[in-house]
């Protein structure tokens, strides 16, 4: 019986390193893959193209938020300076008349350029006869479900119903619907929002102070402690008026990098400021169409961008005589003529024409 268990147990040692030998492992392959498609950021929001304009049952609401163009406007000098130029050439040749004032063409031609959308409405008498046109901003103006009629909703519950046929709509128009226009900038507002946040960014940068630190990285063995007291005193003092000061340090037999300054942070060399406003200044002129040396802008290369007189006569032919076509639609309505434009013309220093 001794003998057959320790035959057994002589067995089960002689077995037991082979049954713990680990298994042999696969050997390592190339595996690929991907990130996907590129997919667009907005791509969520198509479903919204098949809502066109919603009915909310008096009026229709506006196919993207008039309240984030109006802020939109001032997101990027470029943006608004180009809106502003093309709306002060415009009202530069506009003839005033007793129907249609300066000032209120001039709102009527802003509205147009920030909405794409303009409402003059018509003032008559108890006669019926045309008295003046008067503006109606287009940030609250909505269209009817008829859409001859219009309503001015400046906030909520609050409504005013104009009279049937006394608005005239201005729009330019839009490929997904035909209720409102929409302006010709929407591709840029993402550059004119990322301009907007790049000098947020660095003025926020510099507001906090981050740029000014740095570390006084020392190795050297000095020769008395009071040398780095002295040191450290001479930099706390180096501040208000005794700034940019020079301080002095003798470190007998020191070595090149034994006194060393690290910035705490490289605005300069790391972030990429400049290359976003440059980029973001061309996408924004692009889409509206206004050539960089009619805005004051100066040029970054040696050649420049050419002579003015050229580009103002080139930009008032593209764009100053379109704009021009699409408010004189106002005189078919009307019946009459209430908008009249003068030639766009340069003018030397003597006043003269030229």
């Amino acid at each position: 019986m001794k003998k057959q268990r320790f035959k057994q147990i002589r067995q089960h040692a002689t077995a037991s390193p082979a049954s713990s030998a680990p298994a042999p492992q696969a050997a390592p392959s190339v595996e690929a893959f991907s990130f996907g498609d590129p997919t667009p950021v907005l791509d969520h929001a198509d479903i919204m193209e098949s809502l066109e304009c919603w009915l909310n049952g008096k009026w229709y609401e506006p196919p993207i938020s008039w309240q984030g163009l109006a802020k939109s406007f001032n997101a990027s000098v470029h943006h608004s300076s180009a809106i502003h130029f093309k709306v002060n050439i415009l009202s530069s040749t506009f003839v005033p008349n007793k129907y249609l004032s300066l000032a209120t063409f001039k709102r009527l031609a802003l509205d147009f350029q920030i909405f794409g959308n303009a409402y003059p409405e018509k003032r008559s008498s108890r006669t019926g006869r045309l008295v003046e046109l008067k503006h109606s901003l287009a940030k609250y103006t909505r269209r009817g479900r008829e859409l001859d009629n219009y309503f001015f909703v400046p906030g909520w519950q609050q409504e005013h119903e104009f009279a049937k046929g006394a608005v005239f709509h201005l729009m330019d128009p839009d490929v997904n619907q035909e209720v409102y226009g929409l302006p010709q900038y929407l591709s840029a507002l993402q550059s004119a929002w990322l301009n907007e946040s790049a000098t947020l960014f660095r003025r926020k940068y510099y507001k906090n102070g981050s740029h000014a630190g740095f570390i006084l990285y020392m190795t050297d063995a000095a020769q008395n402690i009071k040398d780095v007291d002295n040191m450290r005193n001479a930099l706390k003092d180096s501040k208000g008026p005794g700034n940019f000061r020079n301080v002095f340090m003798y470190a007998p037999g020191g070595k090149k990098d034994g006194i060393q300054i690290l910035p705490v942070s490289e605005v300069a060399a790391k972030d990429e400021f400049f290359n976003i406003k440059g980029v973001t200044r061309d996408d924004l002129l692009a889409a509206h169409r206004v050539p960089p040396q009619l805005m004051g802008i100066m040029p970054s290369n040696a050649g420049g961008f050419g002579a003015v007189e050229p580009a103002a006569r080139v930009f008032a032919r593209n764009e100053l005589v379109p704009l021009q076509s699409q408010f004189l639609m106002l005189n078919e309505w009307m019946g009459e003529e209430v908008v009249k434009f003068e030639e766009y013309t340069l003018g030397n220093m003597e006043g003269k024409t030229a």
